[in-house]
C-alpha cells in the first residue's frame, strides 16, 4: 500500500524508550516501553528486556505503570517503580527475571509513595526516594508509621488514601506559602521533601528505614560499590529561596546515615555517579563564579574523590560542551552525551581528563548506560522516534528495537535538511529545514517557522520531542524551518550567553535572517508565512509580532510575555534578575522595554494563544494578559485555556489535549496561510 501523509491522531502510535540498564553479566538491557493510550487518555508503561546480541524484546512487566528499572548486581532480580496499587502512588516492586512473566512483589508501602530503586552491592537492600513532612517523619520515628498499622484489605487501604486527602486539604487551607517557589509542575509543594529510605527485601515483611532527615528534597540514591554508602545531591539550605539552584553532593553511611558533604558552595552540583573501583564520584555541575547565572552556563562533568579530600577536577571544559547522562565503564572512563551542532554525540574522558569521542552522527541520545562490553543509549534521529541501540567496544553500532517501524511503514517522513547560514557581526547560526509532502521544484509553498524554548537549550535534527509536529506541518504542505539562534547551547559557552540581556533582537535577527534565505531560495512565498513557538519560543513569536507584519498567523505557546509580573508568578524568579542583570524594583523600566506586551497593542497578525492552567513555570497569567492588550487594541486573537495540564503539556500532557493541539495548530496555519494556491 502507498504512504500516507502523518496526521495529529498518529501521536498515539509513537513509541517512546526510557532509562536503558545492562544487566550485570551485560547480557541483556532493561528499559522503559511508554506509549499513550486512546482510551483511557494516558501513557502505558512497562518494563522490557532486549538481548545485547539482538533478538526480540520480552515485555516483563504487566503493570502499565512501571518504569525506572534496576537490576540486582546478582542478576536475578529486577526491582522498579509502578503505579499499579489502588491509590495510584509509585511503590517499589521487584520480580524475577529468571523467569519472565512471573509475579511482581510489592516491597513498599509508603504513605506517600516510593520511587527511584537502587540495589545495593550484596542484591539484599534497596534504597529509594519517598517524601514526608516533619510530623510523618517524626510519627515515623516513634513506631506509629502504617507498616506498624497494615492494612486489612483493598478497602481499607482507599479509605486510608480517602482520609489523608481529606486531612491534608484541610491542613492546606488556606495553603500557607513561606519560600519561593512554593508551586511548581503542576502542584503546590507542601511540606514534604523526598527523603532516601533503604530496605531489606530478604525480610519476609520488609521495614523500610529512613536514612536523611534533613527538609531538602534528595536526588535519587546511588550505592557504593562496597554498599557501605549511598551518593545523593540535595539542597544545601533548603530555607532559601530556589534552593535548587545550591545543591551539592552528599555521602551518607547505609548503616546509620552518618553524612558527609563532598561539594561545597562555589558551584550547583547534582547528578553523583560513583566509579566501579570506588576511587571517584563523577557529576555535573553548574560554577557559581558570578560573572553569569547559572541559566547562562553549560553544565560541566567533573569528578571528585569519593572522600571529598582533593579539589574538584573538570573534565568537560575543553570540550565546551553540556554533558547530560553519565555512566562509568569498568575501566574507568566516564561516557555522557552531549549537545553539539544539532546533535547529540556520545563522548568518553578519563578522570586525568583524557578525551574521546565514541560515537556521533545526525541523532540525540536522551539516556545511555555502559559496561565492559559497550554503550547502550536511546536515540531518536530525523528520520525515526526513539529507539534503542547499543555500541559494542571496538565494534560496529546496532539497532537493538524496531518498536516504530509499523508506524514508520504507513506514514512519509520528509527528510531534515541542515542549512548553515551568516547572521548579523559575522555569526554562524545552524538552520534545518522540510519541504511538504509532495514537493515540486520551483513552487513558493507556506511557511511553518518553529521556534524552540529555554532560551539555552539545542533543538536537534533529531529532536524527538518535535519529530511528530514537524512532519505534520510538512504533512499538511508547510515549509518548516527552524533554527538554534544565539542563546542556545550546543555552540559553545560564549554562543548560549549571546542573548544576556537581549532575549529579543537578537535572536529576532538570527531567526528572520534564516527565513529570508527560505524565500530567497525560492521555497517559500513570503505572503504565506506563519510562526510558533513554545515558553521562550512563545516570548519570541509575540517579540517578533510586536515588530513585524510579516506573518499571517501565529500561535504563541505558554510563553513569557511580561517580565515584571512573570518574576513575580514563576518557580524560576532568578531567571530574569540574572539574564538581564537587576531586580525589578532596581530597574522596571528595563524589563518592560525587554517584554513583548510593551509591544502587544501592535500585533495584527492572526493569534492564537494556548496556555494550561496548571503551568506553574510560565503562569497562565502572561497569556491572559497578552490576550487582553492584543483583544483590546482590535487584533485577531483567541485563547486556548487547557485544564490539569502544566508547562510539559504538549511532551507528556494527556494525549487528547496534545492531538487537540496539534488540530488547532494546523487549522489555524491553514485559515491564514493557504487561501492562495501553489504557484
Amino acid at each position: 500500500m502507498p504512504k500516507r501523509p502523518i496526521t495529529p491522531e498518529d501521536l498515539y502510535r509513537i513509541v517512546t524508550l526510557e532509562d536503558p540498564k545492562l544487566s550485570p553479566d551485560g547480557q541483556w538491557i532493561a528499559f522503559t516501553r511508554a506509549q499513550p493510550n486512546a482510551f483511557h487518555n494516558n501513557y502505558v508503561r512497562n518494563i522490557w528486556v532486549v538481548p545485547v546480541a539482538g533478538g526480540d524484546p520480552i515485555q516483563i512487566t504487566r503493570g502499565d505503570k512501571d518504569s525506572s528499572p534496576s537490576w540486582s548486581p546478582d542478576g536475578i532480580m529486577l526491582a522498579f517503580q509502578s503505579g499499579r496499587g489502588t491509590d495510584g502512588k509509585a511503590q517499589i516492586y521487584v520480580i524475577p527475571v529468571t523467569a519472565p512473566g512471573g509475579d511482581a512483589r510489592q516491597i513498599t508501602r509508603m504513605l506517600n509513595g516510593a520511587t527511584q530503586p537502587s540495589w545495593s552491592s550484596d542484591s539484599k537492600t534497596l534504597a529509594f526516594l519517598s517524601a514526608a513532612s516533619a510530623d510523618e517523619r517524626a510519627r515515623e520515628d516513634q513506631n506509629r508509621d502504617e507498616k506498624r498499622d497494615p492494612p486489612k484489605d483493598k478497602l481499607d487501604i482507599k479509605h486510608r488514601a480517602e482520609r489523608r486527602e481529606e486531612d491534608d486539604k484541610g491542613r492546606l487551607d488556606p495553603y500557607p506559602a513561606w519560600r519561593i517557589p512554593y508551586r511548581a509542575g503542576t502542584t503546590f509543594s507542601g511540606e514534604r521533601y523526598a527523603q532516601i529510605y533503604t530496605v531489606d527485601t530478604s525480610e519476609a515483611d520488609p521495614l523500610p528505614r529512613r536514612r536523611t532527615h534533613r527538609e531538602a528534597n534528595h536526588e535519587p540514591p546511588l550505592w557504593s560499590p562496597d554498599g557501605q554508602f549511598i551518593y545523593t545531591a540535595r539542597q544545601v539550605d533548603p530555607s532559601t529561596d530556589e534552593p535548587n539552584r545550591t545543591s551539592a553532593l552528599f555521602k551518607i553511611r547505609a548503616v546509620d546515615g552518618q553524612t558527609v558533604m563532598l561539594t561545597d558552595a562555589s558551584m550547583t552540583s547534582f547528578t553523583p555517579v560513583p566509579s566501579p573501583d570506588g576511587k571517584w564520584v563523577a557529576f555535573t555541575h553548574y560554577p557559581r563564579d558570578g560573572a553569569f547565572p547559572v541559566t547562562e552556563r553549560l553544565t560541566h562533568l567533573a569528578v571528585i574523590d569519593a572522600e571529598g579530600s582533593t579539589p574538584v577536577r573538570d573534565l568537560s571544559t575543553t570540550l565546551d560542551v553540556s554533558a547530560h547522562f553519565l555512566a562509568w565503564t569498568p575501566d574507568n572512563e566516564i561516557v555522557f552525551s552531549s549537545s553539539w551542532h544539532g546533535d547529540g554525540p556520545i563522548f568518553a574522558v578519563t578522570p586525568d581528563g583524557t578525551t574521546r569521542t565514541v560515537i556521533d552522527g545526525r541523532f540525540r541520545a536522551t539516556f545511555l548506560n555502559a559496561d565492559a562490553g559497550g554503550v547502550v543509549y536511546v536515540a531518536s534521529t530525523p528520520e525515526c522516534p526513539p529507539e534503542l541501540f547499543y555500541l559494542p567496544h571496538g565494534g560496529s553500532m546496532r539497532q537493538l528495537t524496531h518498536f516504530n517501524q509499523p508506524f514508520l511503514d504507513d506514514v512519509i517522513i520528509q527528510p531534515t535538511h541542515t542549512r548553515w547560514y551568516e547572521s548579523d557581526a559575522g555569526v554562524k547560526i545552524q538552520g534545518w529545514y522540510l519541504l511538504p509532502v509532495g514537493y515540486q521544484a520551483g513552487q513558493k509553498m507556506p511557511l511553518a517557522l518553529n521556534i524552540h524554548g529555554g532560551p539555552h537549550v539545542m533543538w536537534a535534527t533529531g529532536e524527538a520531542s518535535m519529530f511528530h509536529e514537524w512532519q505534520l506541518h510538512a504533512a499538511r504542505g508547510y515549509v518548516v524551518f527552524c533554527c538554534n539562534p544565539r542563546g542556545s547551547d550546543g555552540y559553545g559557552e560564549a554562543f548560549m550567553q549571546g542573548v544576556h540581556e537581549d532575549w529579543g533582537d537578537t535572536a529576532m535577527r538570527d531567526i528572520m535572517t534564516g527565513v529570508d534565505l527560505m524565500i530567497a531560495d525560492g521555497i517559500v512565498d513570503p505572503d504565506r508565512m506563519a510562526i510558533t513557538g513554545g515558553s521562550y519560543g512563545g516570548y519570541m513569536v509575540a517579540w517578533i509580532l510586536g515588530h513585524s507584519d510579516r506573518f499571517k498567523a501565529a500561535i504563541a505557546q505558554r510563553g513569557v510575555y511580561n517580565l515584571l509580573s512573570f518574576y513575580g508568578t514563576t518557580d524560576v524568579p532568578s531567571l530574569i534578575s540574572g539574564e538581564f542583570g537587576a531586580e525589578p524594583w532596581e530597574d522596571s523600566q528595563k524589563l518592560w522595554r525587554h517584554s513583548p506586551l510593551a509591544y502587544a497593542h501592535l500585533i495584527k497578525t492572526p493569534l492564537l494563544i494556548e496556555h494550561a492552567e496548571q503551568d506553574y513555570r510560565v503562569p497562565i497569567e502572561q497569556a491572559e494578559q497578552l490576550f487582553a492588550y492584543v483583544h483590546r487594541t482590535g487584533g485577531i486573537v483567541k485563547l486556548l485555556r487547557y485544564p490539569r495540564e502544566g508547562h510539559e503539556k504538549s511532551r507528556s500532557g494527556e494525549p487528547a489535549h496534545r492531538v487537540d493541539r496539534l488540530h488547532h495548530m494546523v487549522d489555524w496555519f491553514d485559515i491564514y496561510c493557504r487561501s492562495k494556491p501553489s504557484i
